[in-house]
């Protein structure tokens, strides 16, 4: 009997430093800065995003959203046997995020891996859970993404440093004998490392090059909504699917307007679009399960459903996930 794998439970975690856009506009000011609530509302969608603190990391945020999963899934962290985190603002060089959650969960001995592929990285995790519970290598998998972007974001580039914000999402994936993730398609293309990168690193204890967020708007814009729409057509094609087939699409949670462009190509109402980054901002791999959390609990998405999970990031990164609630 062929093995399945479908999500039992979501969670999630924000932290609780909220900053509408007039408090960033206020904070940048002290600093010289100018913007306005009406710029980045008409440029981005986003009316306000959660900083965590100083000494909070991404596996702090990352435990909190998986202990939101496990309860709704009604399960206890030694039920886990796999745990991959995506995240791109790990907590240290290494070990990984996925290392220490675990120590801080209290699910020791499963396999525990990180995967770096910036706001494709919940996409590209799910696809590679799924694999691994079809292949019998796993029965029950964490799979979280979780980040702390603004403690990579220069607070003097007004363009970037309003976009983003930090939080964590987390799902379960058990096996099952019924179709959950019913496809996926997955995706990168290196000679645009250099339109959305960070492009520093550390050498003999210090910091090399430039360790903050860089990014060639117009050209992110242009490129993911292309991608993103092969990727939807292409998950669907694997599965069997149109467009008419899907219920919800929960989309990377970048910017509006990439949101907007994406479901028309799709030929998607945007009443079938779920959407965060009004509130969250662009929390790169966490975007998907906060939003897919979101929706769940808010009772917007209902068991049964089909749903589209799509991302696009860093690398550039690509990718699509279709599944039945």
């Amino acid at each position: 009997m062929r093995r399945y794998s479908r999500i039992t439970g979501t969670g999630s975690y924000l932290p609780p430093r909220r900053l509408t856009n007039a408090d960033l506009v206020a904070e940048l000011a002290r600093d010289g800065i100018e913007t306005s609530d009406e710029w980045i509302v008409e440029r981005t969608g986003i009316r306000a995003r959660h900083f965590a603190a100083p000494d909070v990391t991404a596996s702090d945020l990352g435990l909190e959203a998986a202990r939101n999963a496990l309860q709704a899934a009604g399960l206890q962290a030694q039920d886990i046997d796999l745990i991959i985190v995506a995240t791109s603002t790990p907590d240290m060089v290494f070990p990984s995020v996925a290392c220490i959650l675990q120590h801080k969960l209290g699910a020791n001995g499963c396999p525990a891996f990180d995967v770096q592929a910036v706001c494709s990285g919940f996409v590209y995790a799910l696809a590679v859970a799924d694999s691994m519970i079809q292949t019998g290598a796993a029965n029950r998998a964490l799979v979280i993404g979780a980040e702390v972007f603004s403690r990579i974001l220069d607070f003097k580039d007004r363009t970037t440093c309003v976009l983003f914000g930090d939080g964590a999402g987390a799902v379960v994936l058990e096996a099952s004998e019924t179709p959950g993730i019913l496809s996926s398609d997955l995706h990168a293309d290196g000679k645009h490392v250099g339109i959305l990168c960070v492009p520093g690193n550390v050498s003999g204890g210090q910091v090399l090059g430039d360790p903050v967020l860089k990014m060639d708007g117009q050209a992110v814009f242009k490129l993911a909504v292309g991608v993103l729409e092969k990727a939807a057509h292409a998950a669907l094609a694997k599965a069997g699917m149109t467009e008419a087939d899907v219920d919800w699409l929960i989309p990377h949670q970048a910017n509006i307007r990439i949101m907007q462009g994406t479901a028309r190509k799709l030929k998607l109402s945007m009443d079938k679009v779920v959407v965060t980054v009004d509130q969250h901002g662009n929390t790169s791999a966490a975007s998907i399960p906060l939003a897919l959390d979101h929706a769940v609990r808010s009772g917007q998405v209902k068991k049964g459903e089909t749903l589209l999970l799509e991302g696009v990031g860093g690398g550039f990164t690509w990718g699509a996930v279709l599944l039945k609630l």
